[in-house]
C-alpha cells in the first residue's frame, strides 16, 4: 500500500498538471489569438503596397515550424493580396487533422496581377518593329517611330525585310539614311529570338499574333499601338508614342501575361485497327491503341489565340474525339472544335458562343463549332491539363487544323493533336492597367453591354403615374 501511494500521488500530480495545462490552454489560447490578431494590424506593415489589403502566408505545421506563435506575431510575413482575379495563397490545412499531402517537387505560386510590373536588368538596346503590311496609312507612323528610335533613343531597330523593301519606302529619299541603319530579317530563315529586347507593333491584333509566332520560346515585352481595324490587343494610341515609349524604357510599367498553347501534331500515333477501336470504352484508352514508335512529331508551335479543328471542304460533319490527360471525354460532331487561351476567348471562340475570360485567368477553353447536339456547351478546364484531339474511328472524312489562322493542314486517321499550356507567355504592356485595358477593349471594340440609357423619370411624370395608379 505504501508503495502504491507515491504512484497514486504521481498519477494525481500528473493528472492535475494535465488539467492545469488544459485550463491554461483554454484560458490563454484566445488571449494569444487576440495578440496575434492585434500584431497583424500593426501600422508598420507595408500595407500601402497592396492598396490597403494584406494577407498572410499560411502557418506551417508544428513539426516544421521553428518559431512560436509569439515569434510569428513579432515578425509577420506579409505579401500582397489580389484585389481581383487570383486570391491569396490557399491554406493547405483543413480543420484540425486534414492537410494536402506534401510533395517536395511541387511549387505553387500565385502572383497578384496588380504586382506584375515590367523592369529592366539592363537598358534595352535592340527593338523589333512589326508593321502591318499592305497598309499605306501606316507608312508615316512607321517612319516617325523609326526616326525616334534611331536618332533620339540611339537604338538598334530590327524590321522585316519585306517591310523595308516596300516601294514607298525605297523611293523616299528623306528616309534613306534611317533605312540604311535598320537591321532586316526574314521569317523562317533568320533567328532573332536571342537579340530582341522589346517589340513594338503598329497595326491591329494580327501584328501581335505575328510577333508571337516569331518567338517560339521566351517572348520579349510587347508594346502594341492601335493602328488597325479592331485593335482589341493594342491599347496604346500612336498620337503620344514618344511619351509612352519613354515610360516603358524607364520601367515599372504594368504588364499582362497572355498565356499561350503548346501544340504538337503527331502523325501515325494511333493504329487504325477496328478491333482495338471496338474495345475502347469511355475512359482511358487501351495501351495497344497507341503506337509510340510510329508516332512522329511533324509540327510544334506556340499559339496565342486558338487551335481550330474543323471539317474543311467536306460537306459531312466532323467527328473527332477529345481526350483530357489520356482519358476520353467526349466526341465532337459538328463543324469542329476550338481550343483557345483566355486571350482567344474574345476571338473565334467568342464568336462561337464561348464566355469571355480575362487573360490573367489560368485556363484552357474548349468550344464546339455548331455542334449537332442541344446540350454541348463550351467548357473551361485547368491550364495544366493536356488535351488531345484525334479523328473518331467512324469519321467519314478527315479534319483540318489551323493555329492562330495559320499553317493550316489536314489531319487523317491515326494522327493526333496534343495541346497544353505553354510556359512561355506573351508579356503584353498595358496602357493603364490590366483591368481597365481589357474592359475598355470590350466596350470599344465589341460594344459589350452598350445600349441606350433609359431617361430619368421627372417629378411631374412620377406624379402623373401615381395618380393613374391610385385614381
Amino acid at each position: 500500500m505504501e508503495d502504491e501511494l507515491p504512484s497514486r500521488k504521481a498519477e494525481e500530480g500528473g493528472s492535475s498538471k494535465r488539467s492545469q495545462r488544459q485550463q491554461e490552454r483554454q484560458g490563454k489560447l484566445p488571449r494569444r489569438h487576440k495578440e496575434v490578431k492585434r500584431s497583424l494590424q500593426r501600422p508598420d506593415c507595408p500595407e500601402h503596397l497592396s492598396g490597403g489589403s494584406v494577407h498572410w502566408l499560411p502557418e506551417q505545421p508544428e513539426s516544421e515550424a521553428s518559431v512560436s506563435v509569439e515569434d510569428t506575431a513579432e515578425k509577420p510575413v506579409c505579401c500582397r493580396r489580389g484585389h481581383f482575379l487570383h486570391g491569396p495563397y490557399p491554406d493547405t490545412h483543413f480543420g484540425p487533422k486534414a492537410c494536402v499531402l506534401p510533395n517536395p517537387t511541387s511549387v505553387m505560386h500565385i502572383q497578384d496581377p496588380a504586382s506584375q510590373r515590367l523592369t529592366w536588368s539592363k537598358p534595352p538596346l535592340n527593338v523589333l518593329v512589326i508593321r502591318k503590311i499592305r497598309d499605306e496609312t501606316l507608312l508615316e507612323p512607321f517612319k516617325e517611330l523609326c526616326r525616334f528610335l534611331v536618332e533620339e533613343k540611339h537604338l538598334m531597330v530590327y524590321v522585316e525585310k519585306k517591310v523595308v523593301d516596300d516601294g514607298s519606302l525605297m523611293t523616299d529619299d528623306s528616309f534613306s539614311a534611317i533605312r540604311n541603319q535598320l537591321c532586316t530579317f526574314r521569317e523562317g530563315y533568320d533567328d532573332i529570338s536571342d537579340c530582341i529586347d522589346l517589340i513594338i507593333c503598329l497595326g491591329g491584333d494580327g501584328t501581335l499574333l505575328y510577333a508571337s509566332s516569331l518567338f517560339q520560346g521566351s517572348v520579349p515585352p510587347v508594346m502594341a499601338f492601335h493602328l488597325g481595324s479592331l485593335g482589341f490587343l493594342a491599347p496604346f494610341k500612336f498620337e503620344s508614342f514618344k511619351t509612352e515609349v519613354d515610360k516603358v524604357f524607364e520601367g515599372n510599367a504594368a504588364i499582362i501575361l497572355r498565356s499561350r498553347l503548346k501544340v504538337k501534331v503527331v502523325k501515325g500515333m494511333f493504329q487504325r485497327n477496328e478491333q482495338l477501336f471496338s474495345t475502347q470504352e469511355n475512359g482511358i484508352a487501351p495501351h495497344n491503341h497507341i503506337n509510340n514508335e510510329a508516332g512522329k512529331i511533324t509540327l510544334q508551335l506556340q499559339v496565342l489565340n486558338e487551335v481550330v479543328v474543323d471539317r474543311g471542304p467536306s460537306s459531312y460533319l466532323s467527328d473527332v474525339d477529345l481526350y483530357l490527360d489520356g482519358r476520353l471525354i467526349t466526341s465532337v460532331q459538328g463543324d469542329g472544335v476550338i481550343v483557345s487561351t483566355p486571350t482567344g476567348s474574345t476571338a473565334y471562340a467568342g464568336a462561337a458562343g464561348a464566355s469571355m475570360i480575362h487573360p490573367n485567368v489560368p485556363a484552357i477553353m474548349v468550344t464546339p463549332i455548331c455542334p449537332h447536339s442541344l446540350s454541348f456547351r463550351p467548357i473551361v478546364v485547368p491550364a495544366g491539363v493536356e488535351l488531345m484531339i484525334t479523328l473518331s474511328p467512324d469519321a467519314r472524312n478527315t479534319a483540318w487544323v489551323s493555329f492562330d489562322g495559320r499553317k493550316r493542314q489536314e489531319i487523317q486517321h491515326g494522327d493526333s493533336i496534343k495541346i497544353t499550356t505553354s510556359c512561355f507567355p506573351v508579356p503584353s504592356i498595358c496602357c493603364h492597367d490590366l483591368v481597365y485595358d481589357w474592359f475598355d477593349s470590350l466596350a470599344q471594340c465589341l460594344h459589350w453591354n452598350i445600349r441606350k440609357k433609359q431617361t430619368r423619370l421627372t417629378d411631374a411624370m412620377l406624379e402623373v403615374s401615381g395618380n393613374k395608379k391610385f385614381g
